[in-house]
């Protein structure tokens, strides 16, 4: 099995040589060697997802250990990830060449990719667990698996848990009862509110209701702020 150090080092071969930023963060120098764009699906296919997933946990575990990640309050958002193939001609909704991506919608339009769920650490701004899936599933399908992952990498640590009204559910809400978790997510209108606080957003994007809900609720960029970092928009 490969080691966290030899993993970054792999990644930061693929990925950092095409990015100055990331060339300097993953420490390779101008004069090695680059390596093809391939390297990086051969890499996951050597390690293979659950190792890929323990590696994350590792280095999420290091960063909460070291004081740099602390999960009290946790943000999720999504975005579409274009999918690298044409669609099949037998079945348009997937992909021929990636025959695990769908079509699904992508901000005014409907393309061929994946969706890529992430929780963020609210201090940190740092990725504390993600989930990747097929464009056609919507935010409350992988939520409470999203929530789960993002407490056990906070060490039971999350207090808030901040996120549109995409993810609004009956099944997340009780998901986070249980962990004690508080929601700050806006119920969609035709869902009625559970709660005594609660939060509403009208078609101009304006949020109603109480002013502690509404400065909460506001830590929901820093997920869109973790996508752009991620270069994934």
């Amino acid at each position: 099995m490969l080691s966290v150090s030899e993993a970054l080092q792999e990644i930061g071969s693929c990925i950092g040589v095409y990015d100055p930023d990331l060339r300097e963060l993953c420490d390779i120098e101008e004069y090695e060697k680059l390596y093809h764009p391939s390297q990086m699906s051969r890499f996951r296919q050597r390690i293979g997802l659950e190792r890929f997933e323990r590696l994350m946990e590792e280095l999420v575990g290091r960063f909460r250990d070291a004081g740099v990640v602390k999960g009290e309050i946790v943000a999720c958002d999504a975005t579409f990830i274009q999918a690298y193939s044409r669609r099949d001609s037998k079945d348009d909704s997937r992909g021929y060449s990636d025959p695990d991506a769908r079509v699904g919608r992508a901000e005014k339009a409907y393309r061929l990719g994946y969706k890529l769920h992430l929780a963020v650490d609210a201090d940190s701004e740092l990725p504390l667990a993600v989930i990747a899936a097929p464009a056609n599933e919507n935010e409350k399908k992988h939520a409470p698996k999203l929530l789960d992952k993002a407490v056990k990498a906070s060490n039971s640590q999350t207090k808030v848990l901040v996120a549109d009204s995409q993810y609004s559910s009956r099944r997340l809400r009780k998901n986070m009862a249980d962990h004690g978790i508080k929601p700050v997510i806006p119920y969609p209108s035709n869902q009625k509110p559970a709660e005594a606080e609660y939060l509403r957003v009208d078609k101009k994007f304006r949020t109603h209701g109480p002013e502690g809900l509404k400065r909460l609720y506001a830590h929901k960029a820093l997920a869109e702020r973790a996508f752009q970092g991620l270069r994934f928009t």
